[in-house]
């Protein structure tokens, strides 16, 4: 009797503990729902056409100082991981009534933009990474920002609106609409 009482208590506080840790407070939704988004703002865009013009560069492996240019579809690659990595974060929020309005745009907005990255970017980058004329890429580039920009953007404004809300009812301090970069006046 007193094993069984044991294993039961024990069983009840692993519970308790295992639902206490799983518990997102409203700045974690917030975060992982509207803030992560901004990092698909570039999306369709100058942003990352610019990255992808000249992208980043990374250590060369096996030295301290040796640096090479990353391929594009690396930067790509890398994009996509963490687009991918974003949704599950989203998807694994438990929705209520209070976060049904910014996991569902958000969700919406991943679920858009993920197979734009998976396909045309992968083939922009490959123009890239291939050496291809400019008027291919140029070409490609017009083509993502004709097919998808706007519809991106209504996507993203709708997270961003379904997200002032919620920060206000939960009084997260955030500051909208912050400009940091002198060409986006």
């Amino acid at each position: 009797m007193k094993k069984n009482t044991f294993l039961l208590i024990t069983i009840f506080c692993y519970s308790f503990f295992l639902t206490a840790c799983n518990m997102a407070t409203p700045e974690n939704y917030f975060d992982r729902a509207v803030l992560s988004c901004n990092t698909m703002s570039g999306f369709a865009g100058d942003q990352l056409h610019r990255e992808l013009e000249q992208p980043s560069v990374k250590l060369v492996e096996g030295t301290k100082d040796q640096t090479a240019q990353m391929k594009r579809k690396e930067v790509i690659d890398n994009q996509i991981q963490y687009i991918e990595e974003g949704l599950q974060k989203v998807k694994d929020l438990k929705e209520t009534d209070d976060t049904r309005d910014i996991l569902k745009t958000s969700i919406a907005l991943y679920e858009y933009a993920l197979p734009v990255y998976k396909n045309e970017y992968v083939q922009l980058a490959r123009l890239y990474d291939d050496g291809a004329s400019a008027e291919q890429i140029a070409t490609l580039k017009q083509s993502i920002i004709d097919k998808y920009a706007s519809t991106f953007g209504e996507r993203y404004n709708a997270v961003m609106n379904a997200g002032k809300p919620f920060a206000e009812r939960h009084h997260i301090n955030v500051q909208w609409d912050v400009r940091t970069s002198p060409d986006l006046h």
